[in-house]
């Protein structure tokens, strides 16, 4: 009778969040070494410095696969998150960061997708006081209440420091074979790594752009400017010199790879300049702009070209292929060129 019952016990299914670092890979391989299945949830987002969508290899997912044997789903972020960022119900970390309300959007999320696959509980790769923002006692107690997962949130890598989940309690995870780490250092983490052969060394992901203080002026100026958040319009933040001119966005790019990428990203009636018989950067203008506005962006566009006098022509049209627009410009005050800059 006990063999039939052992045959018959169900392999526990965990749902766990994952972003390719060293944590969350090492919480996943605390639970596989219990018999526990393991399905790992990606979260795509456009703010991460790193990741699937980057052409960056720190974020290592490609472990989960390959040395764990893990099913990988990939969610995105909707429009949505936009609004969070804009008025965070628990506050922002040091600078754009939103980073409580961060983790109970992604966990809710995650817990209709757990029911969408069966799975039968959820877990993540925190550690107690990592991040002074998101993973202190009381930050931790505010996300489990605000999503619903009370004492169902398991945190495998702490929790020795936590209080049992219900599935600890019930026996379905073994809490001793769980670790009960605390504070930034990840020693515990990569020793357990290196002796599963997963990893000999790891390099930190890029981590995310709203902690950035050069991104976050730009992300707080489109904030600010849009009333209709859209996810697509922040992958231009990311790339050239960006300057605000009255109602106008202006984006300067910095070398060839950045101007493609200005061209791919710009909107049907962005209208794009570009300094005539000289290299130099493509310069896009969004949103509404009168005379003054184009001007300013022309002279920027000159500034950073190869012109070596202070009078040239730009070409300028919404169509690349068809900048029949022509205009000379005379660069004034150099000085005062970088002050709309963000």
């Amino acid at each position: 009778m006990k063999e039939e019952k052992a045959q018959k016990k169900k392999t526990l299914i965990g749902l766990g969040l994952v972003s390719g670092g060293l944590d969350s890979l090492t919480a996943c391989l605390l639970l596989q070494l219990q018999g526990i299945k393991v399905i790992g949830l990606n979260f795509t987002s456009p703010f991460c410095q790193y990741g699937k969508d980057s052409g960056q290899s720190e974020c290592r997912l490609d472990l989960l696969e390959k040395k764990l044997g893990i099913e990988l789903h990939y969610l995105p972020l909707n429009n949505d998150y936009l609004e969070i960022i804009r008025n965070p119900k628990f506050g922002y970390g040091k600078n754009l960061n939103p980073c409580i309300d961060c983790r109970i959007y992604i966990l809710r999320k995650a817990k209709e997708f757990k029911e969408e696959i069966n799975a039968d509980f959820i877990f993540t790769g925190e550690v107690l006081n990592q991040r002074p923002k998101s993973q202190h006692m009381k930050a931790l107690e505010i996300v489990e209440k605000e999503v619903g997962l009370e004492g169902k949130l398991l945190r495998p890598l702490s929790a020795h420091q936590l209080k049992p989940t219900i599935y600890e309690e019930q026996g379905l995870i073994d809490r001793k074979k769980l670790l009960g780490i605390k504070g930034r250092s990840r020693k515990i983490q990569m020793e357990l790594a290196r002796k599963h052969r997963l990893l000999e060394n790891y390099y930190a992901c890029g981590g995310c752009l709203l902690t950035d203080n050069s991104f976050t002026n730009r992300m707080r100026d489109y904030l600010k400017s849009n009333e209709n958040l859209i996810l697509e319009d922040i992958n231009i933040l990311k790339c050239g010199r960006h300057f605000r001119y009255k109602n106008s966005k202006i984006i300067v790019g910095r070398n060839e790879s950045e101007n493609n990428m200005l061209l791919n990203l710009k909107k049907q009636k962005d209208l794009i300049l570009e300094a005539k018989g000289v290299p130099g950067p493509i310069t896009i203008i969004q949103g509404e702009f009168d005379d003054e506005a184009f001007n300013y962006a022309a002279m920027l566009t000159l500034r950073y070209s190869d012109l070596s006098e202070s009078i040239g022509q730009v070409i300028f049209g919404t169509d690349y292929n068809d900048l029949s627009n022509e205009k000379t410009v005379k660069i004034e005050n150099e000085k005062n060129l970088k002050k709309h800059i963000l």
